[in-house]
């Protein structure tokens, strides 16, 4: 079910479209001015109270980027009749952004509810509002960087004209990959934390779990999409699933919504073979194997794959229930994090070995597509260690969690009263 419905509203219900996005904006306005804070007082080790100035600041910066973000979508769903340059696409929902907007915003609950229990007394509601605060610039930070990073996999995609021609479209419009938006997310928590003077470990520790609760709902959104698909199972796969082309995808009230799954769609145009006994893929015609493209195109579906999205949200949410679980066991702060990046390489890695998304890129290509031509030599399409992108940072994620399990044991362990409230 890539879309739930598709909503119309044309020239008739612009007025309705600019009242929300007048809305948006004047809350998001009211929420900077309300969430101020002043100068940091070096003396007392606090924020004086905010001046006019700070609310008029903080409340530009809120209310400006989600007017900016609103007027780019009124562009892309109305008419030019109602908006100037309007595209008149409409206003498809998708389930995929239902369930990424509700595991962040999940996520966010409960690392606020989270960080009240962690710091007792006073603080505790402190740290709630710093980190509902928190939750605003790392959604930004990590749109940015899921997004940053899906362009550099498909570098190929976005020629330099390309982007110029159609900025917004280009870096603006569809194709995330989460590692990037996990990159973002820390880097936008390391500058706050140093704003704040919050102890970022000690935060890291308090938000893997709930990182872990979005991943999961994430992927779901990912099995509805049909996007991150796993590679062709074999005859009698327990698990295997096919996603639906156009002509059999339907909308929530059981009306064809004429969008194909992105798995279809890829291998709609996969010119390679496939053996329907054993699942096999070649690159060459072999006797008793079918051409992909014409096989989903006779079925109206894609051959059945590994459901890998459903493996990686089983995978998170494991996670989320382990990390929640073992909070009350952390000796030192940075524990929780470092043992949480390993573990989600180990589940990312794994999970990589059933993907069957070509698009997602390999070293091999990614050298290629940076024109590292020497590079790309020595790392052959056939080579073991020709590792996709995502086994890639997997691998990387995993260092770092060493690296940082390293470093923050050396540190002060956790206080007993806090690891007794972390329980």
């Amino acid at each position: 079910m890539p879309i739930l419905f598709q909503f119309e509203p044309g020239t008739s219900w612009a007025w309705l479209m600019y009242v929300l996005w007048a809305a948006l904006v004047t809350y998001a306005t009211w929420t900077g001015w309300r969430g101020a804070a002043g100068p940091f007082n070096a003396k007392k080790g606090e924020y004086d109270p905010p001046r006019r100035e700070d609310r008029m600041k903080r409340a530009g910066i809120f209310g400006g980027l989600i007017a900016i973000l609103g007027g780019v979508g009124l562009q892309y769903s109305l008419p030019a009749s109602a908006f100037p340059g309007g595209k008149g696409m409409g206003i498809p929902i998708h389930l995929y952004g239902i369930m990424l907007a509700g595991g962040f915003m999940g996520a966010v609950a409960l690392a606020a509810a989270i960080a009240q229990h962690e710091w007792p007394g006073e603080e505790g509601p402190k740290k709630r509002e710093q980190i509902l605060d928190l939750a605003f610039w790392v959604f930004l930070a990590a749109m940015v960087g899921s997004r940053v990073l899906f362009v550099i996999v498909n570098w190929k995609d976005f020629s330099l004209a390309k982007v110029v021609s159609n900025p917004v479209e280009n870096l603006l419009g569809g194709g995330l990959v989460f590692q990037g938006g996990l990159v973002g997310g820390v880097l936008a928590s390391l500058w706050y934390c140093r704003r704040e003077g919050i102890n970022f470990l000690r935060l890291a520790d308090l938000a893997v779990p709930t990182i872990s609760f979005g991943a999961a709902m994430g992927r779901l959104g990912c099995f509805a999409a049909g996007c991150c698909w796993g590679d062709v199972a074999g005859p009698g796969a327990p698990f295997a699933v096919k996603f639906p082309g156009a002509s059999l995808a339907k909308n929530l009230f059981g009306q064809f919504s004429h969008t194909a799954s992105l798995a279809f769609q890829s291998q709609s145009g996969n010119h390679q073979w496939v053996s329907e006994t054993t699942g096999q893929v070649f690159d060459q015609p072999v006797a008793g194997a079918v051409q992909i493209s014409q096989w989903v195109a006779a079925h109206g579906t894609t051959l059945p794959v590994h459901p890998t999205q459903l493996y990686e949200s089983l995978g998170q949410l494991a996670l989320f229930l382990t990390f929640l679980t073992l909070r009350g066991w952390r000796r030192f702060h940075g524990q929780l994090f470092g043992f949480w990046l390993m573990a989600y390489g180990l589940v990312r890695g794994g999970v990589e070995l059933f993907r069957g998304d070509a698009e997602r890129g390999t070293l091999h290509g990614l050298l290629q597509d940076l024109h590292l031509d020497g590079l790309a030599a020595t790392v052959t399409q056939d080579a073991w260690f020709n590792v996709s992108t995502g086994q890639a940072g997997a691998l990387a994620l995993f260092a770092l969690g060493v690296v940082v399990l390293f470093r923050s044991s050396r540190s002060a362990a956790v206080p007993g009263a806090v690891a007794a409230a972390a329980a």
